[in-house]
């Protein structure tokens, strides 16, 4: 198996082979700048390591680690307008920097080219590969309606919220292991076992995702901290608050986000205290490590060499040190 930093230099090349500068410019340049806000481009480098675990050609994988790329960063323009998100990796995003249209726009065409580059796939698997990135677009999508419902909704249980968040995160790093799996033509048994690694991996990775919206460093994590609170967007943090809060907390709570006279600071710092006070750092830091031991087993189980499997092993640890 390669190394993560081989593999990162194979994954530099494709993508600065990859030529977005069409006309017209209004569409293409926004794809440009989203394509280079500085992401580490985790799946499709997934991609690649799916690929390379079952022993497949990557120098063959460029097309679908670019269809990966330009999809999740498409799902990311129509993200940020629906939550009104200023910046994204530290800097403006598209919508703001040019306007709502442009966005959509630019993001459709996204997931067009991201289309147009599987197509490109070894003709033997082809069909499977596009099936599961289908399948998984479609999932997504079903995940982007119902974070938005639960917009609406006044209560939304903690079971409902981790489906969302698989179909709205998870299956696309789940996806993205399994078909670099699918170009190394490995058997179906051991696509899924990457697959049930990668879902998981990326359950713990979205939680705590949710958890550096409050607690993180926001020069590090590149938006804004306490975002989720204003939006009152329900989180792990908060559904869990909510359930095991006492009276006291669980009013505190409701006037924070009912009350439009609070202004943003200050609600942000409320609703924080009342997470401290009931120790959610802790609680949501274990519900993360759960998902990634679920992740360890499906990892254990797929039949590969010792040392690759322990390789990627630790490369999902480090996927998960992020900075607080």
């Amino acid at each position: 198996m390669h190394s993560i930093s081989d593999l990162q230099v194979i994954l530099k090349k494709v993508f600065d082979s990859a030529s977005f500068s069409q006309e017209p410019a209004e569409l293409y340049d926004p794809i440009f700048y989203t394509l280079n806000l500085g992401g580490k481009r985790i799946r499709p480098l997934l991609v690649l390591i799916g690929c390379d675990l079952f022993h497949g050609d990557i120098e063959k994988a460029g097309p679908a680690i670019l269809a990966i790329e330009l999809f999740h960063n498409f799902t990311l323009l129509h993200d940020d307008i629906m939550d009104r998100a200023p910046l994204r990796r530290g800097k403006e995003t598209v919508y703001k920097k040019w306007n709502t249209n442009v966005a959509i726009l630019s993001g459709d065409t996204m997931f067009a080219l991201a289309c147009e580059y599987l197509s490109q796939a070894d003709p033997d698997v082809l069909p499977l590969a596009l099936s599961e990135f289908t399948r998984t677009a479609r999932m997504v999508c079903e995940g982007q309606q119902y974070d938005m419902n639960f917009e609406t909704r006044k209560v939304v249980s903690i079971g409902e919220y981790l489906e969302m968040i698989r179909l709205k995160t998870a299956v696309l790093i789940g996806c993205s292991l399994k078909l670099g799996a699918i170009l190394a033509k490995a058997p179906p048994a051991e696509t899924a076992k990457i697959y049930s690694f990668g879902e998981n991996i990326g359950m713990a990775f979205q939680i705590q995702d949710d958890l550096l919206d409050v607690f993180g460093d926001e020069q590090k994590f590149g938006k804004e901290i306490g975002g989720d609170i204003l939006s009152g967007k329900k989180t792990f943090l908060l559904l869990k608050a909510y359930e095991i809060a006492p009276e006291k907390e669980k009013s505190e709570l409701d006037q924070c986000f009912s009350d439009p006279s609070i202004h943003s600071e200050e609600k942000i710092e409320r609703v924080t205290k009342v997470y401290q006070s009931l120790k959610i750092r802790e609680i949501t830091l274990e519900e993360i490590g759960k998902y990634f031991s679920k992740a360890l087993q499906s990892c254990d189980g797929i039949d590969a060499d010792v040392n690759s499997k322990k390789a990627l092993g630790l490369f999902a640890n480090d996927l998960l040190k992020r900075d607080f």
